[in-house]
């Protein structure tokens, strides 16, 4: 950052030099200040040095230092705001990221020295501690003043951000803090005209030789220009002096680097993707605002400059070329821009701007001589009555003031831009009367409702009164008054902030109520929560877009957050008591109204402030607003009887209403509704019972409705008291509901859900529990039922918690096996293994699901869970049974002449195991259903192997026969033998056919196990010997295959 080249000229000097003690002396002492300080204070404020030499011929030395001395600012609050961000930094960042906080640590560690002030310029030292290992580094800083604003500055340093470095800081607030400390002289150009010429030389010669490598051919250049006659140096009056201060036309503005802001704008636009340059793009926003409420004319400034940037991002011509929208992100920093430019343009003259709003904005005036008393005065006399022209009226009925100019959004702008330019009494007086207005028109609104009430509620909906809610407005009208009203009832100490719009941690904030003057027993207060109810209440259509919808939602929620901070005392409770009453009772006009527009935006989040608000003082009315506001009128269709609900599980209703971006949230923000009304309402069964009956009306979510049931059974059952039975039965209603909703369309939650509704009624007694097993058809799939259900309603887990009696006890035990038996029925496939765990411990139900079994594998039960209860049969002791499951399973069988890895391999082998175990009778009846099944050679070898092993186990009379092992040439494994052989022989050639060079490895393997199988008979060498001179024949012309043959098998 450097100074200007060149600073005004300066002629004559003004008089002899005198001393002066320093500043202030006098009132440290605490005398009383001198005239002279005093009056050198508004000269240095407010007119530039030439003007002061201009308007008398001739200034005294003192007075010179006096208004040079009073021309530094004065306050730390501009050095601040020109050394620190717009908003906090992360915790742990303060000193590395702050200026401010460095340059006072600095000032605090004693490292500025040799401060010396020549005029309007002030320079000094930095000595800054290096890293550990480093040596320490001395930076010069120099800056330059006028009028109380610092005009330039330059650091050795050459920091190149928003914002002074550390150690201009440091420097400033040396010169604030310890101004008598500093040596002050006048400007040189005073000091130099009272030297002759030997003295003057002597100064050129020694400043030359002290810097002659920067300053030399400087010095050369002007001298010759000197001395040529008609050079234009020559020509001009004086010299120019850079201590002298600015001049008459100069600018009086702090110093602010625009091309470093249009460098960082334009790098964090391209960077606009990330949140960390969209913080800082904000943060720089914050800065304008922060200037403009200073009354910074930097402030404007800084906004063109980043308008400027903004306009010419390069993404903007490729948007429109690819006609694709801009980025979430980058639409919110627009606005905020627009935002912005608007509060700027309302306030000054037409200037560039980006959105058609600002360009409106450019034609407002402030010259209406109406809103010129409004500003103007509290208090309104005669003149003020009568109307603005036409029929608008100047007062209401109470003769307060009435703003009715112009459309509400564009009055509220004009709020916030007086409000933001530092102008606080006036933004309140036309804040209330734009809330005078407000009263007004709602008064009005009441009236033309009651007149068309009965029309409006047999047709059941109306046409929406509001096309652009002021929730979610890009002029956040609501906000900005409330932030105006909120503002002025704010109790805080007034202490300098390094963020003024927020701080690393938020204290407290406490109000008051201040009075409305010219409106008894109203205070700021009372307004500020009236208007935020007034705009959260409106009816309202959900824009277009994402970003509208999302900006609503959010808008919203800034609003309530505000209202949250308020603490209610009386005054405020009877505001919110009326407010809430005129929103029942406000029709088309009121969100809370009787009728509403299908695609109004929903009031759950607002009902929620209101009703918790509420409910201490006025129950009934807070549950009839809640109430009102559980409804979700996009989800509310009616459908002609006898067609079908749509999907129950579509909640988000993407297909339908595709514009509705964010209704999931919506959804979630009525869930949150009612959670809490079923919160408070623990212990009344008259209105758990009516929340009940408005959640099963109008949430559609089955997700929503579990988490509900939930919360509600969380509730009912706290640790250290009895539960609240009637809330559990809401909960165990809700759960019921969701069951029936996604029985026919399976989520990932339904396990889980299952599961919870088993508890639930667990907690509520045994008869809840039997209800949802003898209606289990409507409520959960078989699977479901005797899985879930019938198994956790009979652990002993359960039973425990229940302390049933044995007959008691015994009753839901028979509640779960008829719920078992009619699952095996319904779905034997999965059910029936279940069903006979369950119903063992009681023979005839045991036996009756044992049939259902026998029945389902008539009517085509798998072989693979045949398999599975034949093996659950012979772990409980039942082999013939599990022998009669397993033929079962073996006819349904069929293993082709290659599928050796065949999923049932494993319980084909344990079928023959378990037919061998049990004596030859058994063995010799499944060989049939063996050759029949399964025609894969290897797996027939292994099988005759096996039961070649050892001899067959018990008979059908049980007695152990002391027979040698069955003979594979005898029956029945001769049959056994024969179509294994028979199945070698067909595979061999079925693989010949289309075998290649790569698998003949394989091939001949194979043929090694086909000979082992053909050697179990009596004459198999020579079949075998056979089988291969027909393979030798029949494919001689696969000559490599053959010679591989005979080399192993001759």
């Amino acid at each position: 950052m450097e100074p200007p080249a060149a600073k005004r000229s300066r002629g004559c000097p003004a008089g002899p030099e005198e001393r002066d003690a320093g500043a202030g002396a006098a009132r440290g002492r605490g005398r009383p200040e001198a005239l002279l300080d005093l009056s050198a204070k508004r000269v240095a404020e407010s007119w530039a040095f030439e003007q002061v030499e201009e308007r008398f011929s001739r200034v005294p030395e003192p007075v010179q230092k006096r208004i040079v001395f009073w021309s530094f600012p004065r306050s730390e609050r501009e050095i601040c705001m020109y050394s620190s961000l717009g908003y906090p930094p992360p915790e742990g960042e303060h000193d590395a990221r702050v200026p401010f906080t460095r340059g006072l640590h600095l000032l605090q560690s004693g490292a500025v020295d040799r401060v010396l002030q020549v005029g309007f310029h002030l320079s000094g030292n930095i000595r800054e501690p290096g890293s550990p290992g480093e040596p320490e580094r001395l930076y010069h800083v120099s800056i330059s003043f006028d009028r109380c604003k610092i005009t330039s500055v330059s650091c050795g340093c050459d920091n190149r951000d928003l914002f002074y470095c550390a150690h201009v800081v440091a420097l400033s607030l040396y010169r604030i803090r310890h101004a008598r400390q500093v040596e002050l002289r006048l400007p040189i150009s005073e000091t130099l005209s009272q030297m002759n010429r030997d003295q003057l030389q002597k100064f050129v010669q020694y400043l030359i030789s002290a810097h002659h490598t920067e300053v030399l051919p400087t010095a050369q250049r002007l001298a010759d220009e000197i001395l040529l006659l008609g050079s234009e140096i020559n020509l001009v009056n004086g010299a120019p002096d850079p201590t002298a201060g600015a001049g008459i036309e100069d600018a009086n503005c702090w110093h602010l680097d625009e091309e470093q802001i249009q460098e960082q704008v334009k790098q964090l636009l391209s960077n606009g993707g990330y949140y960390g340059a969209s913080q800082q793009l904000r943060s720089m926003f914050s800065k304008v605002r922060e200037m403009l409420r200073m009354r910074d004319s930097n402030g404007a400034r800084m906004l063109i400059l980043m308008t400027e940037q903004f306009l010419q991002d390069p993404r903007l011509a490729l948007w429109r070329q690819q006609g694709a929208g801009m980025t979430d992100k980058c639409r919110q920093l627009w606005d905020e821009l627009g935002s912005e430019e608007e509060e700027e343009v309302a306030a000054t003259s037409p200037r560039h701007t980006v959105f058609g709003r600002a360009l409106q904005a450019g034609e407002l005036h402030w010259n209406d001589a109406y809103l010129q008393r409004i500003l103007a005065s509290d208090s309104y006399g005669p003149s003020l009555t009568g109307s603005m022209g036409g029929d608008k009226p100047t007062f209401d009925p109470q003769g307060r003031p009435l703003w009715l100019g112009e459309p509400f959004p564009t009055a509220c702008a004009r709020v916030d831009t007086l409000r933001a330019h530092g102008y606080p009494r006036q933004a309140l007086r036309l804040a209330s009367a734009i809330i005078n207005t407000l009263r007004l028109q709602q008064r009005h609104q009441l009236e033309s409702y009651k007149q068309q009430k009965k029309e409006l509620i047999q047709k059941g909906s109306t046409c929406i009164t509001n096309t652009e809610g002021w929730v979610g407005h890009p002029l956040d009208p609501i906000g900005c008054l409330c932030r105006a009203l909120l503002e002025a009832c704010r109790l805080e100490e007034e202490t300098l902030t390094l963020y003024p719009d927020s701080g690393p941690e938020k204290r407290k904030v406490a109000y008051q109520h201040v009075p409305v003057p010219g409106s008894p027993g109203e205070s700021y207060l009372v307004l500020a929560l009236e208007v935020a109810l007034l705009g959260l209440g409106q009816q309202r259509a959900l824009p277009e877009g994402l970003y509208a919808q999302d900006k609503v939602v959010r808008n919203e929620e800034q609003l309530l957050a505000l209202l949250e901070e308020v603490e209610l005392d009386e005054r405020l409770v009877q505001v919110l008591r009326k407010q809430a009453g005129l929103l029942l009772e406000g029709g088309p006009f009121s969100g809370f109204g009787e009728v509403l527009f299908r695609e109004s935006v929903p009031m759950h989040t607002c009902a929620r402030y209101l009703f918790t608000a509420l409910l201490p003082h006025d129950p009934d009315l807070a549950y009839r607003l809640a109430l009102r506001a559980m409804r979700l009128p996009v989800l509310e269709t009616a459908f002609p009887a006898g067609e079908p609900h749509p999907s129950p599980l579509d909640s988000i209703m993407s297909n339908r209403f595709p514009r509705w971006f964010i209704l999931g949230h919506l959804e979630t923000r009525q869930c949150e509704l009612a959670s809490t009304m079923l919160t408070a309402a623990k212990g009344d069964p008259k209105w758990l019972h009516t929340v009940l009956g408005s959640i099963q009306q109008n949430i559609h979510s089955p997700a929503l409705l579990f988490k509900l049931a939930q919360d509600a059974c969380k509730t009912a059952t706290p640790v250290s008291t009895p539960p609240d039975t009637t809330l559990l039965g809401i909960a165990l209603e809700l759960g019921l509901q969701v069951m029936r909703m996604t029985l026919n369309v399976m989520t990932w939650r339904r396990r889980e859900m299952v599961r919870w509704l088993v508890n639930c009624a667990t907690e509520i007694g045994p008869q809840a529990l039997m209800n949802i097993m003898q209606n289990w058809y409507s409520l959960f799939t078989p699977v479901e039922a005797a899985t879930i259900v019938a198994v956790t309603g009979t652990t002993h887990a359960t039973l425990l918690r229940l302390q049933l009696d044995t007959p008691r006890r015994e009753e839901l035990w028979a509640c779960a096996r008829t719920l078992a038996l009619q699952c095996a029925m319904k779905d034997p496939q999965n059910c029936a293994l279940p069903a006979l765990t369950l119903c063992e411990k009681n023979h005839s139900a045991f036996e009756a699901a044992y049939q259902i079994v026998l029945d389902a594998a008539a009517g085509g039960l798998g072989h693979a869970h045949l398999f599975t209860v034949a093996r659950y049969m012979e772990h409980r002791g039942l082999p013939l049974r599990a022998y009669k499951l397993a033929t079962l399973a073996l006819a349904q069988l069929s293993i082709a002449f290659n599928q050796d890895s065949h999923p049932a391999v494993n319980d084909v082998l344990w079928a023959c195991s378990l037919s061998h175990s049990l004596g030859r009778h058994e063995l010799s009846a499944i060989v049939p259903l063996i050759i029949r099944s399964i025609h894969c050679a290897p797996m027939l070898s292994d099988i005759l192997r096996r039961w070649t092993l050892s001899a067959p186990g018990l008979g059908p009379l049980g007695a152990r026969r002391a027979a040698k092992p069955l003979g594979a040439d005898r029956a029945p494994l001769c049959q056994l033998l024969d179509a294994a052989v028979t199945a070698y022989i067909t595979t061999s050639h079925s693989r010949l056919t289309h075998i290649s060079p790569r698998h003949y490895g394989d091939f001949i393997e194979f043929l090694g196990k086909a000979r082992e199988t053909f050697l179990l008979a009596p004459d198999g060498h020579l079949q075998f010997a056979q089988f291969l001179e027909n393979l030798k024949q029949t494919y001689k012309g696969k000559k490599k295959l053959m010679l591989l043959v005979r080399e192993r098998f001759g």
